[in-house]
C-alpha cells in the first residue's frame, strides 16, 4: 500500500506539482511544471491546445510518470508509486474524459452503477435497492434523469458528459478531474455544463481540476488558474488576476474572450 508522504496530510495542498519536467521523443511537453490544488479547491489548467494540459491530468493519476520533479496526490507521492498502488489514488481521484468514456452497452444508469458495484465487491454493504436510489439520485443533480434507461448512443455529446460526470460521483471522490469539458458542444450546452460544474463545486466541495482552453468557462469555475504556455507556467494565480498578466499569449486569450462576448 502507498505510504503517506506526511502524517499531517490535511494541511497540504491535495494536488502538489513540484519542478515536474516531462518530455516525449526528446520534445518537451512539461518544463519546470509547479502549482498546487488547495482541499476543496477548483484549479483551471488553462492554454490553448498541445501545451501539456491533457498529461498535467495523466500526471495526477499515475498514467505518466514525471521525468524529473515530484507529484502528490492526497498525501501520496504519486510519482514513486507502483502501478498495484495507484489503484487507492485513483479510487480517491476520478476523472471526467472529453468523449465520457461510457461504456457503450450499458444504459447510462447501469453506467452509473458500475461504480457502486465495484464498491459492494470490496465489503461495502450497497444492495440493489441503495444502488438504484443512489443512480436515481446522481442523475437527478447532473439533471439527466430522463436519461437512466437510454443507451449511450442515443445521448447527445453533452448529455454523455452530464453522465459521465454522475459516474464519477458514484465513486465517492475525494477530487475530480475534468478534461476538455465543453469541446465539441454547442455554446448552449457549454453554458450549461459550466453551470452544472460550479454547482457541484458549491455542493459537494470536492477538491477539482479543469483543463480547458475555455477562457469564459475558466472565469467562470476557477478559484486559480494555471495558465500553460509551451508546458510552462505562464501564470499560476487567482482567477481575478489574470487579467494583470503581461505574457503576450494570455493578452490574446483576453483579448479573444472580450470579442466574443461582444458579438
Amino acid at each position: 500500500m502507498p505510504t503517506h508522504v506526511n502524517s499531517d496530510t490535511e494541511r497540504q495542498p491535495y494536488i502538489e506539482f513540484s519542478h515536474v519536467d516531462k518530455s516525449f521523443d526528446d520534445q518537451p511537453v512539461l518544463d519546470d511544471v509547479s502549482f498546487e490544488v488547495k482541499r476543496g479547491e477548483m484549479v483551471v489548467v488553462l492554454g490553448k491546445s498541445g501545451v501539456g494540459k491533457s498529461v498535467t491530468l495523466k500526471h495526477i493519476l499515475g498514467f505518466l510518470q514525471p521525468d524529473s520533479g515530484r507529484v502528490r496526490v492526497g498525501g501520496f507521492e504519486v510519482s514513486k508509486l507502483e502501478e498495484s498502488e495507484l489503484v487507492e489514488v485513483r479510487r480517491r481521484v476520478t476523472m471526467v474524459f472529453q468523449s465520457g468514456a461510457l461504456f457503450d452497452s450499458l444504459t447510462a444508469g447501469e453506467n452509473v452503477a458500475y461504480p457502486l458495484r465495484e464498491r459492494a465487491t470490496r465489503g461495502e454493504a450497497l444492495d440493489e435497492q441503495q444502488i438504484q436510489h443512489r443512480v436515481d439520485e446522481l442523475l437527478g443533480l447532473v439533471e439527466v434523469e430522463f436519461a437512466k434507461d437510454l443507451m449511450p448512443s442515443d445521448l447527445s455529446t453533452g448529455m454523455k458528459r452530464a453522465v459521465a460526470i454522475a459516474r464519477a460521483l458514484a465513486a465517492n471522490p475525494e477530487a475530480i478531474l475534468y478534461d476538455e469539458p465543453t469541446t465539441m458542444v454547442d455554446p448552449l450546452m457549454a453554458q450549461t455544463i459550466g453551470d452544472l460544474i460550479l454547482k457541484l463545486k458549491k455542493q459537494k466541495g470536492l477538491t477539482s481540476v479543469v483543463v480547458t482552453h475555455d477562457m469564459k468557462l475558466a472565469r467562470k469555475l476557477a478559484d486559480r488558474i494555471v495558465f500553460l504556455v509551451d508546458g510552462k507556467v505562464a501564470f499560476f494565480g487567482p482567477a481575478g488576476d489574470l487579467d494583470q498578466a503581461e505574457e503576450s499569449i494570455i493578452e490574446q486569450f483576453i483579448l479573444l474572450d472580450e470579442v466574443s462576448l461582444l458579438g
